[in-house]
């Protein structure tokens, strides 16, 4: 997974580029927004981290002919941390927006929700059956044993994450990255609450294990 890594910090960019090469990931840097823009479509890039205030032209700038050029995942990791600047950001093409400092793992998490849901296919997908559950995300729709159950929107959102890889364990950061679009630790509580919510509405507590210390999963034949 190649990350273009755009921010003329170099202090804190060097720092975060070994974090994220411990990670696994290639990094290319970019210290201007002409670099930026040149890097995109020469060094094959997955996944950028824009940072908003560059020396050469304003970040949102830089975003909006990114996004203009196609469909290319876009972190903003920026210190304008405001809700007007958060929106202007969004507006402008970003994907997701984080506000320094952060920790590694809510832009790994970040990372990962904005690449899934870029990688999923432009073709209708097909309902995830697991067990009696069938969760249609095309329709919005869930039905437990022939049941049809009513979710709200977050909850339907989350049971379509969990869905994503039943049996597998999804993290709390990753549920309220791509669910909640944060990974501030004091919203831990809110996934609680909604998978006891959503437990009692799908009428098999079970459906939706704990993985103690990680986060849950959607039980199946092999989890048990």
């Amino acid at each position: 997974m190649r990350v273009l890594l755009v921010d003329d910090d170099a202090r804190f960019a060097g720092a975060l580029e070994t974090a994220l090469r411990q990670r696994g990931y290639d990094v290319v840097r970019a210290p201007t927004a002409a670099d930026a823009l040149r890097a995109v479509p020469d060094r094959g890039v997955d996944i950028v981290l824009l940072d908003l205030g560059l020396p050469d032209r304003d970040g949102i700038d830089v975003c909006r002919e990114l996004r203009r050029r196609g469909d290319l995942p876009i972190i903003a990791v920026t210190a304008r941390g405001e809700e007007r600047e958060r929106v202007l950001g969004l507006r402008s093409g970003a994907d997701d927006y984080v506000v320094k400092p952060f920790g590694m793992a809510e832009l790994q998490a970040r990372m990962e929700a904005v690449l899934r849901r870029s990688s999923r296919p432009s073709t209708v997908p097909e309902p995830v059956c697991v067990g009696p559950l069938v969760v249609d995300a095309h329709a919005r729709r869930v039905t437990v044993a022939g049941r049809e159950v009513t979710l709200t929107r977050k909850e339907f959102d989350l049971l379509t994450a969990l869905a994503r890889q039943p049996g597998g364990a999804v993290t709390r950061d990753q549920l309220l990255a791509e669910v909640w679009h944060t990974t501030w630790a004091g919203s831990g509580r809110t996934v609680e609450v909604h998978v006891a919510s959503l437990r009692a509405k799908l009428g098999d507590p079970g459906l939706v294990q704990t993985v103690r210390g990680v986060g849950y999963r959607l039980r199946t034949a092999l989890t048990g």
